[in-house]
């Protein structure tokens, strides 16, 4: 899609923006973003808003748009020139006995209990804030606005829900969209083990890239990112009838 623009007819959207809030990336910064209420995007729009910087959370795509700062990048890895580093090859063997199931995002006791187990441990670990979800909240978050394209990948070790990945399926790839774990199987390096997975199953639906977000210079949270290799980086998020300009990165 480098090359090309969207030229369908775009769902119907309600579009705002939010007033500004402490930027959780960033000191002294405070973030405003933009966004969009679609409840019906096909999976071509979606692909055309990622690959444009957004994100999508439920039927809620969004960008920022901050003040005097332009420091979130969206970066993607290309899937048919990546390299496994020393390290992921030992968390894909730690991984022997994990296993996988792949459907679409669903609400149950055991992902509420996950997600607020994880967050809670996040909060203790990195002082992330963190109150617990709602089972509305998560639904509307993870489940909603998924379509046909939105999935979730499971990992299970005996029979146990250790991990939920949130990805989208697009056109020309996979968008990551939110990872959560249990905290009691830190061995296993489930955040690595997770992408590298995304990897292998665009290889196998012949995707050439993983969409991973934002990446933002000297963010603690974002410093795995570099880690698979190689990278392609766009600055700014073009309308969505115009070509993305994606340029090669390496920050390793």
């Amino acid at each position: 899609m480098n090359d090309t623009i969207f030229k369908e007819t775009e769902p119907l959207s309600t579009d705002f923006c939010m007033l500004d809030y402490p930027c959780a990336y960033l000191e002294d910064k405070n973030v405003r973003m933009y966004y969009k209420h679609i409840e019906q995007a096909s999976q071509s729009y979606n692909t055309a808003l990622i690959h444009r910087g957004w994100r999508r959370f439920g039927c809620y795509y969004f960008h920022p748009i901050c003040e005097a700062c332009n420091e979130c990048k969206s970066i993607r890895i290309d899937v048919e020139h990546f390299k496994l580093r020393k390290s992921q090859r030992k968390a894909i063997k730690r991984n022997h006995a994990t296993e996988i199931i792949i459907q679409k995002p669903t609400l149950t006791q055991a992902h509420i209990e996950l997600y607020n187990k994880y967050h809670s441990f996040k909060h203790q670990k990195d002082d992330w804030s963190h109150r617990n979800i709602s089972p509305r909240e998560y639904k509307e978050n993870f489940v909603e606005g998924a379509h046909e394209f939105g999935k979730e990948v499971l990992y299970f070790q005996d029979e146990k829900l250790i991990g939920v990945d949130l990805i989208d399926v697009l056109d020309d790839g996979i968008s990551s969209i939110y990872f959560y774990y249990d905290p009691e199987y830190p061995n296993l390096s489930l955040g690595t083990y997770s992408l590298l997975y995304q990897v292998e199953l665009a290889k196998v639906l012949k995707l050439p890239w993983i969409y991973l977000g934002y990446w933002v210079d000297g963010c603690k949270a974002f410093a795995y990112k570099p880690n698979f290799q190689p990278q392609e980086i766009l600055d700014g998020f073009p309308n969505i009838h115009k070509v993305a300009n994606w340029q090669s990165f390496s920050n390793a």
